[in-house]
């Protein structure tokens, strides 16, 4: 046999192989490609995001709704915003903002957003079962701490709790002050959401019961689709942002206060011509199925 025979038969690989790789590498392209256009398309997970001092805290929508509860109640008792940044801390910490309707550590009879236990005087279960009554007794229990405002968080929080773990509100203060500064006016298009098309029409007339439900009787009007809010400063962007953080379940399309407007479609607040003195909202309507 020739001594170059097995070079001829081996020069007839090389090409194969390099159709080989270059098969593989068309097909790796490809998959990266199909892979990047989904990621694209892919749409974002409903969040609403709070800014503060740079950095930004995400909580679920219905999450944040609580959070915008609790602090609208303290705008309507005319409490510091310390005072709901408490109360925020507090609740992401006892139920992660979250209704339970079942005890922890605290206790078996344990209940609610504060996990309120009724046998030490808070209420019946189906009392602090109520948000509305949950905040309120946690601001009467609150009050009554002298100079609560100058403490730690984490130390006003134990006197009004009595938790067993009396340093781990602290874990939650800067989440907790970038929500409740936004969600009592203080800090002015600080709280954007990213929300899901809306699946149901809104209603003016729910949302105008929702806000009074929260903050007491408001100046307001209805026309069509549209809401207008009397509202000021602080006390209008507690408003407007309390809005943004409900525009979710109340199925709103946009909110405007103060020459910006938020709107469902961008998530974000945008330069727009709008009242100083009135929260513009205005709700979904979605076409009915024929």
């Amino acid at each position: 046999m020739p001594p170059t025979s097995g070079f001829r038969r081996s020069t007839g690989f090389i090409p194969v192989l390099a159709l080989v790789v270059l098969f593989l590498v068309a097909v790796t392209v490809y998959a990266v490609s199909v892979l990047s256009d989904s990621e694209e398309k892919r749409p974002e997970p409903a969040a609403c995001t709070a800014t503060a001092d740079g950095v930004s805290y995400h909580l679920t929508p219905g999450r944040t709704e609580t959070a915008a509860l609790i602090a609208g109640i303290s705008v309507r008792r005319g409490m510091p915003a310390r005072a709901a940044s408490i109360a925020v801390a507090t609740a992401i910490q006892e139920s992660g903002l979250r209704n339970l309707d079942y005890g922890d550590d605290a206790g078996p009879d344990s209940r609610g957003l504060f996990q309120q236990r009724p046998s030490q005087g808070w209420g019946s279960q189906e009392q602090v079962m109520d948000p509305t009554y949950a905040a309120n007794a946690f601001y009467d229990a609150l009050e009554k701490v002298p100079n609560y405002a100058d403490l730690p968080l984490t130390v006003a929080a134990q006197t009004v709790q009595r938790s067993a773990f009396p340093d781990a509100y602290a874990d939650h203060e800067a989440e907790a002050k970038a929500f409740a500064s936004a969600l009592t006016g203080h800090s002015p298009a600080a709280l954007t959401c990213t929300l899901a098309p809306p699946s149901s029409s809104g209603s003016p007339e729910a949302v105008l019961a929702a806000m009074t439900a929260v903050y007491g009787p408001v100046e307001a009007t209805v026309e069509g689709d549209r809401v207008t809010v009397a509202g000021t400063g602080t006390y209008g962007w507690s408003l407007a942002q309390w809005s943004v953080a409900n525009a979710d379940s109340l199925s709103l399309d946009s909110v405007a206060f103060a020459e910006r407007r938020f709107t469902r479609a961008s998530g974000t607040w945008d330069p727009a011509p709008a009242s100083e003195n009135a929260v513009v909202l205005t709700v979904v309507r979605v076409a009915e199925q024929p």
